[in-house]
């Protein structure tokens, strides 16, 4: 477009017209002189040009109208034939061409001329110039002028000059590039318009091109008469042709083929021609190399054309067929089968050398068109009954390889050079340094190459990687066959492989692309319709991928195998990597696995035994492939190769063995490795198992080991000296180390399928590892655990998908025996359990519960396993976890609390202490964060801690727990009792839809008070540990939290608590108790010392039953209003009392002391006040003095709140009367009298006397217990006064009088009795007198009927009495004086002496009371009735006459004062009442006292002073004295025996003789004269008395006073004769005294009668006594003064009687 441009602008048009003017005028000038004709036209043509230019304005198209003429000249001057003439014009020529001004005819003219410069040989180059210029410049020539021009070059080129041949070549080349330009041209232009009719398909006559526009038309003629002449055969159109070659004209046709094939595909008529006319010379000219075989022909200079390949043609055709396939395998796909099967047949190991470098380079540029290859295999291998071509191919590559390392001899024969089969020893082979060379120096070849069992190939660089730049196909200027250099064919092959892996991956992958963004959109768009074509395009990749893999594999593993270059070896790396992802994209897994399993042997040491990698190889080796006939077998890696070693380590075996080595290619292997599964992974699917047994393995080798996170860094040197590593390698270990936990990372890209793939693989790498970890406790292999930790980390945005196989097998790891192993699957599973709950879930964990506990689960399932170091990381976790999520775990409560109470006593201390730590933390800081359902499960695992025996500290400290707890539950109950309601009505819901009942401990209960229960329930159990301390604890907290916070729980739900939680205590207490071991634990343990009083398990239970006891009845105490209005309070009180009575009557001290103070305690209970408005368990929560005490003890001893308002929240909340209507009194005596007859129980059998022998030890009940049991009876009466009857009183004295029977033991006598010289009572005698004296005072106030008990209680009291003279039996059992005891302190464990106590203090404590009694109940109907005086006084009676042999002094001196009080009192009653008869039976016993006691048969003792025997003297005269004012002057009351009997008795003391035994000088004294004298005195007073009332009195006194005198007549003489016969000697003592006594009596009664009234005297006395006088008078001798006096005393009286005698005769008689 320029060059017109440039041609017709007017200055151009100008200078033409100058120009061609110059041009002819030079012409003229020239053939002046030799060729006028000339000169003539030239100077014509001047005239014609000058013309045309003046008259014509468009100069251009008027010279061309007259180009003939304007060119005649010209064509003249060429006729000349002088060189200089026909130069000249034809430049001219050329210039008018060259300004487009040639017509056609004027064309034709300079053809023809052209034609004859030619035949005459002149002007060559210019003619070819001229012709070029000619079919550039326009398109005016056609037909038979172009043929003419054609065949003017081809002529020319064919000359002997070899110049003009090349010029002529390269000018027919472009001649021919030119029509077909124009046709193409032509094409163009005529587009838009109508096509005209396809010419008939099959047209016989190939001249027929008449529907062809002309262009076309020349380029078809052309085109057909170039086959023509390839063929050798006449042309149609280039006539005049005289010369051809193949050569050239294989390449002409190369060149328009290849040029311009749109040409032949858009028209018929060529497709024709390159069907019928170009494929089938191709086929014939092949024929010679295809029969042909190396080493056939006999003669090597044989000049056989047909026989013997030719190197030119056969590089041609194949350059052809190359053209041919690349352009028109769409029209020609049967021909290019063939075409293709030739090729592969050219590869062949006897076809020359030459030939196959070429045939490789041809199928190079095959393998650079991915797009071609795919036709051929939707053509040929996809169809049935056809030639797998594109395997073929493939194939044929593989074998061609392999070949060339099994025929190494043919690396530098030609075709007419070594004869065949001629061996090239290593020395002979030009490699720069062969076999030998590398052999001999041992050194490394620097140059890249292939080395295979001692074969050794270079190699070269071929091309850029994807051309297929050939260097022997553009030898097109050889003839003779090259020499081919070693290595190249080989090299060429190398590319065309890699060539063909990566064009065939790069397109399938850009496909696939972009066939899924379409499936994308369209899904967007319209997610029905599924794509159509898809299935198709699938099917073909699948079929290249299985047409192709075999043959790929074989080549490049042997390749791989042979490789001593790391470029190339990453290049072979490369391609095995591509195909292993293409075909897991195509989901091809055979050929998958088997690239990725090539890549795995090559990454380990050869002959390495893997047996998941031989199965695999041993499916794909047992197949072989045929190709053409020949096997290409699947070649295993060689040992022997060249490689530098990097590391030597241990191989992973079950049973150790050597070392292996690594060599860098191995190391460069592993990395592609990871690189495929770093990028690929997605399309890994099943054989990441055989990634990562590979990988695990050179992991091994290597000696990484896994840490943190289950990153695997290198491990110290813990194999010893096995594993040794170069520097080379140590510094690639971290980047290895890194790759590798980054191909972990990346499993986060993969999709869900892949990464199911990937966990399933590395379980079942983690299985192979644990089944060779059995049985030796060598260093496993940990890279599966650390690897499915570190991929389940990355993963936890998607967790759920991989977390239960993940950890269903991190469990199985954790039971493994090997420590190392379950080591490492507990910290994956404990450090995926932590990063599952702290990762930021979406939705948070919070609101994803099912989550949540998805991850707890595994936690929980630890607890399964029976190590213990696999339970402590577990803990360890749970610790973590608390302290991390311990606020959000919500519904994961009860899964983390059961795994804190899954210890066991048998997994050690220190597993229990971490768990309790935990425990700990979950109570200080989580109870408030959790749900409370909860709750119950903290108290499960705090009681679970207590109960635990391996550690004692932690049960106490569990027990503070379970206080902790408690308080909390107190704090916060009203927020639990709100949301364990709702959680309670959802449950029912759930229960009543599936018809069950509902499941919960302690049922009807509210839910909040179903907590209280759990807790009470599991304090109950630590209440009956094994352990004391435990018990201990355990009981104080129970009581202490139900004392404090039992104000919260629901009526109803005390009776649980009694029933369920108190009673059955008691019960499994009493129990143990009872058959507790009796046998001495010497120490508590250690160092431990325990005291005596806790040294058998019985004692120690002992405690723990005092302290159940004491809390129980505590309770009943405190809380019995609320208790009493259970229905069944009545049942739970006599259940209680039970224990009360078993516990009292245990032989255990302690316990039975205990029981009794409970007894009390509960006896202290008051009636509730009616007027309070505050239920009394409020009250009760100013906590009771007794509670606090205990608190004080070893409790957790935390100062109560006192909450009110909490419990009357809860009250008003479950509104129930909580009092009972006004008016409605409890009535409370069937309790008291339960009671009454527990304690009539008790009493009974602990004073019960023991039945048997004294020999066996026998159990007799402690003082203080008896003393405590008597102290109960006054509260107790308090209860029951209304109903005492006689009956109870009764009973109530046999407890009395037996307690106060028991001795006790001599060893505890010094701490009971005082010195038994004081009098004293024991607390005991105290309280049994305590008990009467509250019964009397009850009857004092009491009602009439009441008072009939008087009796009763004296009889009692007087049994006390009698205890002074003779203490009680206990019993058959014998019992010392406290003086005679041994006290034990010595032979501690000889049986015990039993000490009778000292009663004198208690029974005259006794009569004191009886006399005071009697004092204010003697008139008492009563008492009167049942002759109580009369029993007071036959009691009295036994001191009295005891006197001196009682026991203690006091005793008689007490009971002789007591017999004057209550004589005193009731001798006025009895007279009152003489007449009712009612004491008439009172008077016997009364005078046998008097008797009894004032002569008494015991002696006086002998260290009696006279003092002492004085104040006797003065009681025997006041009882005198009482008989003489209280009893005589009433005589006429009283019976007159006992009168008799008086002064009977008065008469025997007023002449009462001495005794014996006193020495002389206190005869006066102890002769008890003042007692005789107040006898006398009393006894003449009665009888003198003018009182007398009955005649039978006065006869007694006369009778005594007879007696009396009578006696004193008899003394009187028997002293006046002993005096005289005793002569100078005195008289015994005894007898002056008695002398005295008797003058003195008699002077007393001298006086009474002087002061008696004469009347009274009876004459009989009057005579008695003047008879006395003369014996009187007698007595005057003695010696004796004091006789003298008395004499004289006695003798004064008399004369009263001296008076003057009075006549004897009254009234007449004499």
């Amino acid at each position: 477009m320029s060059v017109k441009m440039s041609t017709s602008s007017p200055e151009a048009v100008k200078k033409l017209v100058e120009n061609m003017q110059a041009d002819l005028r030079s012409l003229s000038m020239e053939c002046k002189k030799k060729f006028p004709p000339v000169k003539e036209a030239a100077e014509s043509g001047i005239v014609k040009i000058k013309t045309i230019a003046a008259r014509n304005t468009d100069i251009l198209a008027a010279l061309k109208e007259n180009s003939s003429e304007v060119v005649q000249p010209f064509l003249m001057g060429c006729g000349t034939k002088e060189p200089k003439i026909t130069q000249l014009c034809l430049a001219a020529i050329q210039r008018l061409m060259s300004h487009e001004v040639v017509s056609e005819a004027a064309a034709g003219n300079i053809i023809n001329m052209l034609w004859q410069l030619m035949e005459n040989g002149l002007e060559e180059l210019k003619l070819l110039q001229t012709v070029l210029v000619l079919l550039t410049t326009n398109t005016i020539v056609h037909d038979e002028v172009l043929s003419k021009a054609i065949v003017l070059c081809f002529r020319l080129h064919f000359t002997k000059d070899n110049i003009t041949n090349n010029t002529a070549a390269a000018t027919v080349r472009q001649v021919v590039t030119v029509v077909f330009e124009r046709m193409v041209a032509e094409d163009e232009k005529f587009k838009g318009l109508t096509e005209e009719p396809p010419a008939v398909q099959g047209n016989s006559n190939r001249r027929s091109v008449s529907t062809l526009r002309p262009s076309a038309k020349d380029a078809y003629m052309l085109f057909q008469d170039l086959c023509q002449l390839v063929n050798a055969d006449a042309p149609y159109w280039l006539v005049g042709m005289t010369e051809m070659t193949r050569t050239f004209g294989l390449e002409l046709l190369e060149s328009v083929l290849n040029d311009f094939p749109e040409v032949f595909l858009q028209h018929q008529e060529f497709s024709f021609l390159l069907k019928e006319r170009v494929c089938p010379l191709v086929i014939k000219l092949f024929s010679p190399n295809i029969k042909f075989r190396q080493g056939s022909c006999s003669s090597a200079s044989s000049p056989a054309p047909v026989e013997k390949p030719y190197f030119p043609i056969c590089m041609r055709l194949l350059r052809v067929v190359s053209v041919l396939i690349k352009h028109f395998y769409s029209l020609l796909v049967t021909e290019c089968e063939i075409f293709l099967s030739l090729l592969v047949k050219f590869l062949d190991g006897e076809k020359p050398q030459w030939l196959r470098a070429v045939a490789v380079e041809s199928v190079h540029r095959l393998c650079v068109q991915p797009h071609l290859l795919r036709s051929f295999c939707q053509s040929y291998d996809m169809k049935q009954h056809s030639t797998k071509v594109f395997r073929d191919i493939v194939n044929a590559l593989g074998s061609f390889i392999q070949s060339l390392f099994i025929l190494p001899n043919t690396g530098n024969t030609s075709s007419t050079g070594t004869p065949a089969g001629g061996s090239v020893s290593g020395s002979q082979a030009s490699g720069p340094g062969g076999p030998g060379a590398a052999g001999a120096g041992g050194a490394l070849t620097t140059q890249a190459a292939f080395e295979y069992r001692g074969t050794w190939i270079p190699l070269m660089s071929v091309s850029v990687q994807g051309s297929a730049k050939a260097t022997y196909l553009e030898m097109l200027d050889k003839v003779e066959p090259p020499s081919i250099p070693e290595g190249y064919a080989m090299s060429v092959a190398f590319s065309a492989l890699l060539d063909l892996v990566r064009g065939i991956t790069l397109m399938i992958e850009r496909e696939l692309a972009t066939q899924e963004q379409e499936a994308a959109m369209r899904e967007e768009a319209e997610p029905v319709l599924s794509p159509p074509q898809e299935p198709m395009a699938h099917e073909v990749w699948e079929e290249m991928v299985n047409a192709c893999w075999c043959g790929l594999l074989a080549a490049l593993s042997l390749l791989l195998d042979a490789s001593t270059d790391e470029t190339a070896t990453e290049n072979i790396l490369k391609a095995e990597l591509s195909m292993a992802s293409l075909c897991g994209r195509l989901g091809l897994v055979t050929p998958r696995d088997a690239f990725i399993t090539a890549i795995c042997k090559a990454s380990l040491p050869p002959h390495y035994a893997l047996t998941i990698l031989s199965s695999n190889a041993a499916n794909l080796s047992n197949k072989v492939y045929s190709i053409q006939g020949q096997s290409v077998q699947m070649v295993s890696p060689s040992s022997e190769s060249h490689q530098q070693v990097v590391a030597v380590g241990q191989p992973l075996t079950a049973q150790p063995q050597g070392t292996v080595v690594l060599t860098a290619k191995n190391i460069q292997c592993m990395r592609t490795l990871l690189n495929l599964a770093h990028c690929h992974g997605a399309y890994l699917g099943t054989s990441w198992q055989l990634v990562l047994a590979t990988l695990q393995h050179l992991v091994w080798i290597l000696g990484l080991k896994p840490s943190v996170g289950g990153v695997l860094k290198p491990g110290r040197a813990v194999e010893g000296p096995s594993t040794v590593l170069t520097t080379a390698v140590m510094t690639d270990l971290p980047v290895i180390s890194n790759i590798l936990s980054r191909l972990f990372e990346s499993s986060q890209y993969l999709d869900d399928v892949s990464l199911h793939h990937l966990i399933n693989a590395l379980c079942s790498l983690s299985m192979e590892a644990m089944e060779m970890a059995y049985g030796n406790n060598k260093e496993p292999s940990l890279f599966a655990v650390a690897k499915l930790l570190e991929t389940g980390l990355v993963n936890m945005d998607r967790i759920e998908i991989l977390w239960r196989p993940l950890t269903a097998h991190l469990l199985e790891v954790c039971q493994h025996p090997n420590t190392r192993m379950r080591e490492w699957g507990a910290e994956a599973i404990t450090s995926l359990i932590k990063a599952g709950l702290s990762y930021k879930h979406e939705p948070p964990l919070s609101q994803n519960q099912r989550l949540q506990l998805l991850l707890l689960n595994p936690l929980k399932e630890l607890s399964n396993v029976l190590h213990a170091d696999i339970r402590q990381k577990q803990l360890e976790c749970v610790l973590q976890i608390l302290q991390n999520q311990g606020d959000s775990l919500g519904p994961g409560w009860p899964l983390v609390l059961g795994v804190i109470g899954a210890i066991r006593n048998d997994q050690g201390e220190s597993l229990i202490r971490t768990a309790f730590q935990c425990l700990q933390l979950v109570v200080t800081d989580f109870l408030p964060t959790m749900p409370c359902m909860c709750l119950q499960i903290v108290v499960d695992v705090a009681g679970s801690f207590g109960l635990q025996n391996q550690e004692l500290n932690i049960s106490l400290t569990s027990i503070g727990l379970l206080w902790n707890i408690s308080d909390y539950f107190f704090q916060r109950g009203e927020a639990i009792t709100e949301e364990l309601e709702k959680e309670e009505a959802v449950l029912l819901k759930q229960a009543q839809d599936k018809g069950e009942p509902l499941n919960r401990p302690f049922h009807p209960a509210p839910p909040f008070d179903c907590l209280w229960l759990c807790l009470y329930a599991k304090l109950g159990e630590l209440c009956v540990d094994p352990r004391p301390a435990v018990r201990k604890s355990a009981g104080q907290t129970m009581f202490s939290t139900i004392a404090a916070h039992g104000t919260l729980l629901q009526p109803s739900t005390w009776n649980i608590v009694v029933w369920k939680v108190l009673f059955h205590l008691l019960d499994c207490v009493r129990k143990s108790s009872t058959t507790a071991d009796k046998e001495k634990i010497e120490s508590g343990g250690g160092n431990i010392l325990i005291h005596h009083s806790r040294d058998t398990a019985e004692k120690q239970w002992a405690e723990t039953w005092v302290l159940t006891l004491a809390g129980v009845a505590r309770i009943f105490n405190t809380r019995r209003y609320l208790l009493q209005q259970l229905g069944d309070f009545f049942k739970a009180w006599e259940v209680l009392l039970d224990h009360i009575q078993s516990a009292a009557l245990s032989k255990n001290n302690e316990v039975s002391l205990a029981a009794l103070k409970s007894f009390q305690e509960i006896l202290q209970l008051v009636t509730p006040v009616k007027d309070t408005d505050k239920p009394d368990a409020l009250a009760a929560m100013d906590v009771p003095h007794v509670l606090m005490e205990s608190l004080q003890g070893s409790g957790p001893g935390r100062p109560l709140v006192r909450s009110d308002s909490l419990a009357e929240r809860l009250a008003q909340r479950y509104v129930q009367p909580s009092l009972p209507p006004p008016g409605e009194e409890l009535d409370d005596s069937a309790l008291w009298w339960s009671a009454w007859n527990t304690w009539y129980r008790v009493g009974t059998e602990c004073t019960r006397p023991p039945s048997g022998g004294t020999d066996k030890l026998v159990f007799v009940p402690s003082q203080p217990f008896l003393t405590a049991l008597i102290q109960i009876f006054p509260a107790l009466y308090q209860h029951i006064a209304g109903g005492f009857s006689m009956e109870d009183l009764k009973k109530l004295g046999v407890i009395l009088y037996g307690a106060v029977s028991v001795p006790i033991s001599s060893d505890s006598s010094p701490f009971i009795l005082p010195s038994y010289t004081e009098a004293v009572l024991t607390s005991l005698q105290e309280a049994v007198l305590t008990a009467l004296d509250v019964l009397q005072k009850a009857i004092c106030v009491g009602s009439e009927n009441l008072q009939v008990m008087y009796p009763a209680i004296f009889e009692q009291l007087l049994l006390f009495v009698e205890f002074s003279c003779k203490p009680p039996q206990y019993g058959k059992m014998e019992t010392k004086h406290v003086a005679n005891a041994k006290y034990n302190q010595i032979q501690l464990f000889a049986p015990a002496e039993w000490v009778a106590l000292n009663y004198v203090p208690f029974a005259e404590r006794s009569l004191e009371v009886v006399v005071d009694l009697y004092h204010k109940t003697a008139c008492h109907k009563a008492v009167i009735t049942e002759k109580v005086l009369q029993n007071i006084i036959k009691t009295l009676r036994i001191p009295l006459g005891l006197k001196y042999a009682c026991p203690a002094e006091s005793t008689w001196k007490l009971a002789v004062s007591s017999l004057l009080k209550v004589l005193s009192i009731g001798l006025p009653v009895a007279r009152q009442q003489a007449s009712s008869g009612k004491f008439d039976t009172m008077w016997p016993e009364l005078a046998n006292a008097f008797e009894d006691f004032l002569f008494t048969k015991s002696t006086p003792p002998d260290n009696l002073s006279i003092q002492e025997f004085q104040k006797n003297e003065a009681v025997d005269v006041e009882v005198v004295q009482l008989i003489s004012t209280e009893i005589l002057p009433f005589a006429n009351f009283i019976p007159k025996e006992f009168v008799g009997r008086i002064m009977s008795m008065l008469n025997k003391g007023s002449i009462h003789s001495q005794s014996s035994s006193f020495t002389e000088a206190e005869m006066d004294i102890r002769m008890r004269e003042e007692f005789s004298k107040v006898c006398f005195e009393t006894l003449l007073q009665f009888s003198f008395s003018n009182k007398v009332s009955t005649p039978q009195e006065g006869y007694i006194s006369r009778m005594a006073l007879s007696v009396l005198l009578q006696r004193a007549q008899d003394v009187l003489r028997r002293y006046v004769e002993d005096e005289r016969l005793s002569g100078r000697c005195p008289l015994p003592r005894q007898q002056v005294t008695e002398i005295i006594f008797v003058l003195k009596a008699i002077s007393t009664l001298m006086d009474s009668l002087k002061k008696t009234q004469p009347e009274n005297v009876d004459g009989n006395v009057w005579a008695q006594v003047i008879a006395l006088y003369p014996t009187l008078v007698e007595c005057i001798t003695c010696s004796s003064p004091e006789v003298s006096s008395a004499l004289k005393d006695a003798l004064g009286p008399f004369k009263d009687f001296m008076q003057p005698p009075v006549s004897k005769v009254q009234n007449g008689e004499s």
